[in-house]
This record gives structure tokens, sequence and C-alpha cells, in this order.
């Protein structure tokens, strides 16, 4: 049984979508301001690993992750290039499409840009003032009353806090403490980049443009909503609040979000030195694959801290794991038929990615499997059918073996006649020989097994 942790109830919950075997997914995407970096690359794999998990288990998924590219910081960057904004965001979104396929990332169904739904959020927001839910200032910005919310605040455990009902925030990212009335719709001056709008020039806040895409394409109320834990309040608090004000229906039934990644122990950021994107560890020459496999070893709901020292034991670990792999046959011969099943690591393996998806356990029970005595021949699928998981493209090295030099295959050849022999001594120094050429030998069942060192 599927279960995954939801914030809204705050504990883990059974799984089953409103309309099986479908399930509408909108995970938040990117501000294409700037090039993503590893932070929100780990939320990215955090939400793939849900998809893929939701699929292994039957369900048919459509996901919807938005481009935000209208925001105060776009604006900011075009304007100081003397370009349009959609040049501006151009570089960066086709960046953030490249870093999705170098880590084994799925792209969504659908990727609705905001500047694309403008007519749909004035309309929107029309529907909120007519339920007078909002409000429009004399400047001609229109904001949500938080007060004419009663349930505001239950993402987040706000009750807690003192509502500042009546205050306004213009701003689309503030301080977790000032519960404020927020902007649905700002205006603009003539000269700024806007949109016309019954209130003025202007352009829609950020929180607005989720809550109209998502109910675009997902429905009124939709199974999973996923983000990073810091979107939380008030991103999804906002979204909730005028999403259920505008059609009297819970917005979503599952919220999930990721943990943040710290970077040598703090909090990532340029003025500390410590802001990395996905080319800054191409540069250093480590393949992305290697940073998905690193944050499989942390759960989701857990921080990670990122140091070079993890990533390169991540990458060794990924390395050592093809190596493993290679060679694998999945052929059984008519008269040979495999003497061990891999069902049980298969079950394990789905227990846990099944319980809040739960991936480090789910990790280690492949290492189990790789090196269990289990027949090749019974564990090659078994891996395939793990890996449509896991997502590291194991694939590329199952049943491809290593060219081993024609020098190391002779003393492979020798070692494995003396072996047989009894002469284990002998057989070491021989393994010791071949270990000084960069290669090593695991005695198998089915025969010697040659891995690069």
């Amino acid at each position: 049984m599927l279960k995954f942790y939801n914030t809204l109830s705050k504990k883990v919950e059974n799984f089953t979508s409103i309309n099986p075997p479908h399930v509408g997914m909108y995970t938040c995407g990117p501000t294409t301001y700037d090039f993503v970096h590893i932070g929100n690359l780990r939320t990215f794999i955090f939400e793939d690993i849900l998809q893929r998990v939701l699929e292994i288990s039957g369900y048919e998924i459509k996901r919807v992750m938005n481009i935000t590219d209208i925001d105060d910081k776009i604006i900011k960057g075009a304007k100081e290039k003397g370009i349009g904004i959609s040049e501006f965001s151009a570089p960066f979104e086709r960046a953030f499409m490249m870093d999705l396929a170098k880590l084994n990332i799925k792209y969504a169904n659908i990727f609705p840009k905001a500047t694309e739904y403008v007519d749909h959020m004035i309309k929107y927001i029309e529907e909120l003032i007519r339920k007078k839910l909002s409000y429009v200032e004399k400047d001609g910005s229109v904001y949500f009353d938080i007060s004419k919310f009663p349930e505001y605040g239950k993402l987040s455990g706000l009750d807690k806090r003192e509502l500042k009902s009546g205050t306004r925030i213009l701003s689309d990212e503030y301080s977790k403490d000032d519960a404020q009335d927020f902007a649905l719709w700002k205006s603009v001056q003539a000269d700024e980049v806007g949109y016309n709008s019954p209130w003025g020039r202007g352009r829609p806040g950020w929180h607005i443009e989720c809550s109209v895409m998502s109910q675009q394409y997902l429905g009124d109320t939709f199974d999973i909503h996923a983000g990073a834990v810091d979107l939380i309040f008030p991103h999804h608090e906002n979204e909730i609040a005028q999403s259920e004000g505008k059609t009297g229906k819970k917005f979503v039934n599952f919220f999930m979000e990721g943990e943040h990644l710290l970077v040598g122990g703090q909090k990532m950021a340029k003025s500390a030195g410590n802001f990395y994107k996905l080319k800054d560890l191409e540069e250093r020459n480590f393949d992305p694959l290697a940073f998905r496999y690193l944050c499989l070893t942390a759960h989701y709901r857990e921080r990670l801290n990122f140091t070079w020292a993890s990533l390169q034991a991540a990458q060794n670990a990924l390395n050592n794991l093809r190596e493993e792999i290679r060679g694998w046959n999945e052929e059984i011969g008519l008269s040979e038929q495999p003497k061990g099943s891999t069902d049980q690591f298969w079950q394990r393996f789905l227990d846990v990615a099944n319980n809040d998806l739960n991936i480090p356990q789910a990790v280690a029970v492949v290492w189990e499997m790789v090196r269990s005595n289990t027949p090749t021949t019974s564990k090659y699928q078994t891996l395939l059918k793990m890996d449509k998981v896991l997502g590291l493209g194991l694939d590329k090295y199952l049943g491809k073996p290593i060219e081993v030099p024609a020098n190391v295959s002779r003393l492979v050849t020798e070692r494995e006649s003396i072996r047989k022999s009894g002469d284990f001594k002998k057989s070491d120094k021989l393994r010791h020989k071949i270990k000084k050429l960069g290669y090593d030998i695991e005695d198998t069942p089915e025969g010697p097994r040659v891995k690069r060192i």
C-alpha cells in the first residue's frame, strides 16, 4: 500500500487517487531569472522519484510543472540587458530542460508558462473580487483578504501566529512571520512590463499563477501538489486560500514538500561562495547522475548536506555499481534454470519505496541483491525494474562487459586454472598482479568476472 507524508494532516497517510488509475500532480517549476541551483535540482529529483513510484504501482500520471517567466527579478534582469523578458528568460529555460535530461528527470506532461495565462489569471481574480475575498487598492493593485478565509494557515500552522489582516505585502517573497494580505495583481507604471486589466496596467502576483495553471489542467481538486519545503509558506498556503476561496472545494488532497539541501552545513548563498549549479559539478568532472545518486541516499524529508567529498563518494558508489553489473547475462540456456529467486529483494524494495519514498533503504536493497549469490540471470530483470524507480540509467551498463586487455585476460585464465587446481596461494599472487594492472576479479558461480578498479 502506498503511503506518503501529507503536510496538510502532518502525518503519513495511505494514498489513493481521486480517479484511479489516474493521478493529477502539480510540481512547482523554475523562475527563469538564472540557472537553477543544485538545491532546486534536489527537489526536482524528489518529485521525479515520486512520479516513478506511483507509476511502478500502476498509476498513470498527468504532471504539470509551471515555468515562471515573469517576476521582479526577471523584469530587472531584462531591463539591465536592454531586452524583453522572453528573450531574457529563454536561455535559462533551455538550460533547465537540459539539466532535467542529464539527471534522468522525466519531463512533465505540460510546462505552462505564466505569461501565456495572464487572461485566465485576470478572470480568476475577478471571481475572487466578486466573492468579496479580494479588494482593489487606489493604485490598481489587488489583494487577497486573508481574514475572509477562516482556514488560512492550515498548511503551515500559522494559527499560532498573529495574522496581520488589513496590512498588505506587495512582494511575492516575504518573511515567514508576515501573514499579510497578499498581492494577486500588482500595478505598474506605463513604461514598465505589464498587461491591461479592469484595474489598470499591471501584472499578476506569483501565487495566482499556480492556482490558475494547476486547475486549468488538473481540475478544481487534484491529487498531489509537490515542491520544496520553503514553499509551504507563503506560496502553498496562499494557493490554498485563493483556490478554495474561489471554488468552495478542497484544492489538493496531498501536499508533499522536500527538505533543503545544505552546502557544507550551511544554507546555499552566492555571498557565502557555496552556490552551485549542475554545470559547476560537471566542470569538476562529476557525472550528473552522481548527484542524483547522492540525493537518493537521504530521505526527501531530511536535510541533505552536500560536500565535494560526499559527491565523490556518490560517484565512487555509482561507478562501483556500474562495474558490478557489467556483463550480467539475461539469457538462460535451454538446459539451465536460475537456482535463486529475486522475489524477496523486489518485494522489500517495493515495501520501502512505497513507505513514504524511503529510497535510501531501497538503494540498500539494490546493493544487497547485486552482491548476493543469486544468479545474474535472476537479478538482471529485477535490477531493471528497480532502476525504473531510481532512474540511474543502469540499462546502459547491464550486459555490456568491459573491454579487458589481452595481457589481463591471459592472467585471468591462468589464475582460474590454478584456482581450480587448489593452489590458492599462487592464485592470490596472480590476483594481486591483476590488481596492479587496474583490474579485479570476482569469483561467481558462473565463473570469474573482471571489473575495473
